[in-house]
């Protein structure tokens, strides 16, 4: 009897709800606390019992083995995306909980929903909303009144980190997280018209509850960034504003002065809009203010998913153009940046609400230390440096090549809706290769990588054969922009840069100095082209004149003995139609 109390108590805690109670724990609570991940999803499977225009599906697995699971709100009941396509739908995907210690959107989304399916609130027939409920799992079940001190409720929440400690708004290109693979899958699955990725925001203290990150309106390019920066945000501000908000791009500012203005953040494809961005999407970010009380914060996200859903009803045909447009437009595009740079000669004009800044005695190191006195609150007229200018082009080659050795890379572009072909034979194929010359590496990891940066390549026309099976990836296709962002290796988030060919930095061969004397010197003779670098090489440098292993060396990449692989990048160019 008593085992089977037990089991009772624990099956009621994790569904406390009834057929006819649909109140969530945020409600019960009176906004002091927040679901926890099994109360989250026994919500979601209770409202997909009782409405049958919800469905919740469950794809692929997340590194705390749980299975991610998506909501779907479909008000004819139809769940298959090519048919929702088809029917003229937009889809907004709705991502909450990525770092559990920000889980307004988790709270705000179980409550959208029901109210939507009670109809207490309208869904557009236009619209399909489809949701993650709790993307960190794991991060979700590491459960503490402790993280985040700074932040003002609920009572107790997850921590950033996932079941491999990762952050995973930094893993979205390099996927290391079963979480970021099955986002993946489901983005694809989808191909979402907009994203929402609800956050809460550090940093300085200022009035306004909400702020927004969208995606870079110039990365996003040409007639879907000018729309995004002309259209979207300010539609999205006005239709915020009649709901008492007064939004506010995301202050990307933590010193004592935010009301000078700020660059805008710059979001790579390692973050979810950064990689939305990649495909076509429009991508935002919301940041609720940490300091707020939590039912301002979630009251707010709430509103601002209403507004989205009102914005992309209205325009939901310019919206499908403007997709379509760009999908065609990038299989054919020949040059794309590798690198983006604020201008500071433009930028937008906001009012900031803030409250002044000062310097106190600190009581805990006696020195000088900042704070916001909310006594003297302000309004003042800010510039935010919003446009980036795009640099390092590259063009791209009619297709790639990559070994069939390196699966860890195919594998990801495979998830990615790439689209490849393999060799069906041993092919000897003229490519352009790059070898590495340069780069940067940190002695600290970072998300579980020594990032490379500054990486510099030299360029040559090799005939390399490929063997069966190797993957010829044609750029002719939607993927293009992914493609090169991420297997050009000078690129800031590139594969290269992440780590994934590091092999190639580390030499397989080599020779004993003793032995390979005599051989260097017989090479310098037959080779005339070879002694005269080695001397104009040991004239110029008084180091490499003074080292004996330095100019054998020196002979050895010169020599056929040089192992072809070490530092040659595996990723080849097609340059011209095979």
């Amino acid at each position: 009897m008593r085992n089977f109390l037990v089991t009772l108590l624990l099956v009621s805690a994790a569904f406390p709800l009834s057929a006819q109670d649909l109140t969530t724990r945020y409600e019960r609570s009176n906004g002091k606390e927040t679901a926890t991940y099994f109360e989250c999803i026994a919500y979601y499977k209770t409202l997909a019992a009782r409405f049958p225009r919800l469905k919740l599906l469950e794809i692929g697995q997340t590194d705390s083995g749980y299975p991610l699971h998506l909501a779907v709100l479909s008000q004819d009941g139809d769940f298959s995306f090519p048919s929702l396509k088809k029917k003229h739908k937009r889809v907004i995907l709705i991502n909450n909980g990525i770092h559990p210690g920000e889980p307004d959107g988790v709270d705000a989304s179980m409550l959208l929903l029901r109210d939507i399916l009670q109809g207490k609130k309208k869904l557009p027939a236009n619209v399909v909303l489809a949701v993650i409920p709790l993307y960190n799992i794991g991060g979700a079940l590491n459960r503490s009144a402790f993280y985040r001190v700074d932040q003002n409720g609920p009572a107790e929440f997850g921590s950033r980190g996932n079941g491999q400690n990762l952050d995973l708004n930094r893993d979205f290109i390099k996927a290391d997280s079963r979480n970021a693979r099955a986002f993946h899958k489901i983005y694809h699955l989808i191909d979402p018209d907009v994203f929402i990725d609800n956050h809460v925001s550090n940093g300085a203290d200022y009035q306004h509850v909400m702020t927004l990150l969208s995606t870079q309106y110039g990365k996003l390019g040409g007639p879907m960034g000018a729309f995004l920066h002309q259209t979207f945000e300010p539609e999205l501000y006005k239709m915020m504003k009649t709901k008492g908000y007064d939004l506010l791009p995301y202050v990307n500012h933590f010193g004592s002065t935010p009301d000078s203005g700020w660059t805008a953040y710059a979001d790579g494809p390692r973050y979810s809009s950064g990689y939305t961005t990649l495909f076509h999407t429009f991508g935002f970010v919301p940041e609720t203010h940490m300091l707020k009380p939590y039912p301002q914060r979630v009251a707010a996200t709430y509103a601002l998913m209403e507004c989205f859903i009102q914005f992309t009803a209205q325009y939901s045909e310019q919206i499908s153009n403007l997709r379509r447009q760009t999908k065609n437009a990038v299989k054919t595009q020949e040059k794309f940046p590798l690198s983006w740079a604020p201008d500071k000669t433009q930028y937008d004009l906001y009012t900031f609400k803030g409250y002044k800044a000062g310097m106190k005695t600190s009581a805990v190191s006696g020195l000088p230390r900042l704070y916001y006195d909310r006594a003297q609150p302000y309004e003042k007229q800010i510039k935010i440096y919003n446009t980036f200018l795009p640099g390092d082009f590259v063009t791209k080659p009619a297709a790639y090549i990559i070994p069939q050795g390196w699966w860890a890379v195919t594998e990801l572009l495979q998830l990615n809706g790439v689209k490849m072909r393999r060799l069906t034979q041993d092919t000897t194929i003229s490519v352009e290769a790059y070898k590495i010359d340069n780069y940067n590496t940190p002695q600290r990891p970072y998300e579980k990588h020594y990032l490379h940066s500054g990486i510099t390549v030299s360029t040559s026309q090799q005939n390399i054969k490929f063997l069966k099976g190797d993957y010829y990836i044609p750029m002719n296709q939607e993927a293009n922009r992914y493609l090169v962002e991420t297997l050009e290796p000078q690129g800031g988030d590139s594969f290269f840069a992440w780590n994934f060919f590091d092999a190639i930095l580390g030499q397989k061969e080599g020779y004993s100095t003793y032995v390979f004397e005599d051989t260097a010197a017989e090479f310098l003779q037959s080779h005339p082209e070879a002694k005269k670098a080695l001397e104009e090489k040991r004239a110029a440098d008084t180091a490499f004149a003074n080292s004996a292993q330095a100019q054998l060396n020196f002979v050895y990449r010169l020599s056929p003995w040089n192992e072809p692989g070490f530092m040659r990048y595996p990723v080849f160019r097609v340059v011209k139609k095979e």
